[in-house]
């Protein structure tokens, strides 16, 4: 186990500039995620850590020892990749001892940490096999295998689920998390699948641009977005988000629309006359009679059925709106709509910054 602090990380190709000063610390035996769109640099930050690519700036050091300049074979880190990276002339024994055979291991110690993995993962009948003979959620315990057997202080792990079809993904998400707790080894993990991060996660660092957005446990992520990115990439469907101008009237505070729709604000501290950016998660919003006090008319576009529970895409106004109902819902051209109390985030139009959160997240510094 290890903590990974990481300072004013920057990492240029040429000219450009694709990390852009990361500060981030990771603590001892924790299982972190990082997570954005196709680009933003979470690939590169891990094989930044790794030691597969070069710093162009910043440190980055492990147990407090700075490994800039460190070979990754030298970092005792262990890495588990995306397209299992086997070797397909060896057996499942010998591609999980492969490392301890370069590093001259005795054979029985080798035997030894092989059996005990294989015990861990459930591949102990599948030892003499090749990979060819294994189906991709096998071979992906291989990879996971022949890293555990290292015993490293940092566990790496490269997009390994993105291969496997959804119900296996599920499947060996829940395994991944169940293994790092029982070896209390730090992990970094990197995907683009919200779910994967919000499920196996201590904490999350949503990454943008090759910058930190927000970094925290899953569902302070979910719960209190620190701006309009986080609010619209966790989530799904995605927050709701509306368009809107602060009024008061007397002591009541609304968020008016152009079209005149008003909402209220509660425990809000914003001055009146603000352009403002309302977010309303879709099991925020629950349908109602029009004639409902309270209620928001909204226009019915398209009700998607999933079985449990039913996705109603609408419109207030010209501002496009999905609802998730527990349930069935009738086919119907309109409804009426009631946000939950607490259910209403407000962030700055200007800025996208959330009002009533602190300026910086924890664990990032915004550049």
């Amino acid at each position: 186990m290890a903590t990974v602090d990481i300072y004013r990380l920057v990492k240029r190709y040429g000219a450009e500039e694709v990390i852009h000063g990361i500060d981030l610390a990771i603590r001892d035996g924790e299982f972190i995620s990082l997570i954005g769109a196709s680009g933003c640099g979470k690939s590169t930050l891990l094989r930044m850590i790794a030691g597969l690519e070069d710093i162009s700036g910043g440190t980055i050091s492990i147990d407090g020892r700075e490994v800039n300049d460190v070979a990754p074979k030298n970092r005792d880190i262990a890495m588990v990749f995306q397209n299992y990276a086997l070797y397909p002339h060896l057996s499942v024994a010998d591609n999980m001892g492969f490392s301890l055979k370069l590093r001259d291991v005795p054979k029985p110690e080798i035997s030894r940490a092989v059996k005990e993995a294989a015990d861990l993962l459930g591949l102990t009948p599948y030892l003499d096999r090749m990979p060819k003979a294994l189906s991709g959620g096998q071979r992906q315990r291989v990879a996971m295998g022949r890293a555990i057997v290292r015993k490293p202080r940092v566990f790496l792990f490269d997009e390994p689920l993105s291969n496997l079809d959804a119900k296996l993904r599920v499947q060996m998400r829940a395994e991944i998390k169940a293994l790092q707790r029982r070896l209390g080894t730090t992990s970094i993990y990197v995907t683009h699948d919200q779910i994967e991060a919000m499920t196996m996660s201590d904490r999350i660092v949503i990454l943008n641009g090759g910058r930190v957005e927000q970094v925290g446990a899953p569902l302070d992520l979910y719960d209190r977005p620190a701006n309009l990115f986080v609010a619209t990439f966790i989530g799904s469907p995605a927050m709701n988000l509306i368009d809107a101008t602060t009024r008061r009237d007397g002591e009541q505070l609304f968020a008016e629309t152009d079209e005149g729709v008003r909402m209220p604000l509660e425990n809000h501290a914003v001055a009146e006359g603000t352009a403002v950016t309302i977010g309303v998660r879709p099991e925020h919003l629950a349908l109602a009679d029009v004639a409902t006090p309270g209620a928001l008319r909204i226009a019915i576009d398209l009700i998607e059925p999933t079985g449990h529970e039913s996705h109603v895409f609408g419109r207030l106004g010209r501002h496009p709106l999905i609802v998730t109902h527990s349930g069935r819902v009738a086919e119907t051209t309109s409804a009426g709509v009631i946000v939950a109390p607490g259910g209403v985030h407000v962030f700055d139009r200007s800025s996208g910054r959330r009002i009533d959160a602190p300026a910086a997240s924890e664990g990032s510094e915004k550049r």
